[in-house]
């Protein structure tokens, strides 16, 4: 009788866990963020204006051989097959002003952390104002999660950024958050990371001086702790591609984009191949910032002074998310409103210090 009881304890704990409050087929969500990667490459492909710019691209035939085409629709599936294959046949993308779908910052500085403050926050908070590792007062949307049943020690952040140990705020949480040249400590380590670690912080990153490890690194430590822990809130912040674009060098630039579709890929492959996440994830990608149209050598700029830079994209697949593919003459959608919508699709209504964005509708089935 004992042992009866205790069976049914278990399930009943298992689908207590499982379960999703307002119906919806979700049960683990993972966002994933490209750092400062325009909107004019996701949805056009490598820039006509800035391919064959001497300045600019070290090997000009090979980067024409590998992105371009006359062609806008395959252009664009060069540089990100993942993005305009399964994404776009089975979840929807928003972004193209050149149809009328717009997504905006909210936050008027258009760089990073007001960027990301206002992802995982849901609003934009004008104290937040610098890239300064200052510790964000900010309640995330990780950290709400985190204390809602089921999600206990079932959220996890890898960033190539070190500051994001800021962002999230690691002093005042602690589900996993792995950054930079941090190792990552955890109870249970992998084989993989366990070597990572040993060398981690030794290696001489080409942003080092910028707190940025290798966006290999970072899909490493994080595939790898999908695999063993099974998180069901799973964040991966990459950062190689804002680094080539400072760094004026688009040849590079493309090359991370492409890279990063891959990586991509690979990450909802596997999840699509595990029972435990196999049509009950949600998969949203998206930026932090825009950056400016081609003048003068300055594409690669962002910031308060460049309005274009306001201008951002998303892409959402999941299995609550209606196949609309390219979004066209959609309502204008803000960064804040990803944080209230992932916690939705998670059964849960998002709260923080302030007033957060409004769920995104369109992303949902019901």
């Amino acid at each position: 009788m004992k042992k009866l009881i205790c069976l049914i304890l278990i399930i009943g704990c298992s689908n207590h866990e499982t379960n999703n409050r307002k119906g919806f087929d979700t049960r683990n969500v993972i966002l994933i963020t490209l750092d400062g990667v325009r909107w004019e490459e996701v949805f056009s492909g490598a820039d006509p204006n800035i391919i064959n710019n001497k300045k600019l691209v070290s090997d000009i035939v090979k980067t024409n051989e590998t992105y371009w085409d006359d062609n806008l629709d395959v252009r664009r599936k060069k540089l990100m097959p993942f993005v305009w294959s399964t994404i776009y046949h089975n979840g929807q993308i928003y972004g193209n002003k050149l149809k009328q779908s717009n997504m905006k910052l909210t936050n008027p500085y258009f760089f990073s952390y007001p960027g990301y403050n206002e992802l995982l926050t849901g609003f934009n908070d004008d104290s937040v104002n610098s890239n300064n590792k200052k510790y964000n007062p900010n309640t995330n949307v990780l950290e709400f999660m985190n204390n809602q049943d089921g999600f206990k020690n079932k959220v996890a952040a890898f960033a190539s950024w070190d500051v994001f140990d800021w962002i999230i705020n690691n002093e005042r949480n602690s589900f996993t958050i792995n950054s930079g040249a941090y190792p990552l400590n955890n109870s249970s380590l992998s084989v993989k990371q366990k070597w990572m670690n040993s060398f981690i912080a030794e290696l001489p990153y080409p942003g080092y001086e910028r707190g940025v490890r290798w966006d290999v690194f970072t899909y490493e430590y994080a595939f790898e702790y999908l695999k063993l822990n099974k998180p069901r809130l799973l964040y991966i912040a990459f950062d190689e591609t804002d680094e080539f674009a400072h760094d004026t060098k688009y040849d590079k630039y493309l090359y991370a984009i492409k890279r990063l579709d891959s990586y991509i890929e690979n990450l909802w492959l596997w999840i699509q191949s595990q029972d435990y996440y196999k049509n009950k994830t949600t998969m949203i990608i998206t930026t932090d910032h825009g950056r400016g149209k081609y003048l003068n050598d300055k594409w690669g700029s962002h910031g308060a002074s460049v309005s274009n830079a306001q201008n951002v994209w998303a892409a959402i697949i999941g299995p609550d998310t209606p196949s609309k593919g390219e979004m066209v003459d959609s309502k204008t959608i803000y960064t804040s409103q990803i944080a209230a919508t992932m916690a939705h699709l998670l059964g849960y209504d998002y709260k923080t210090n302030r007033k957060p964005g409004a769920i995104i509708k369109e992303m949902l089935s019901n």
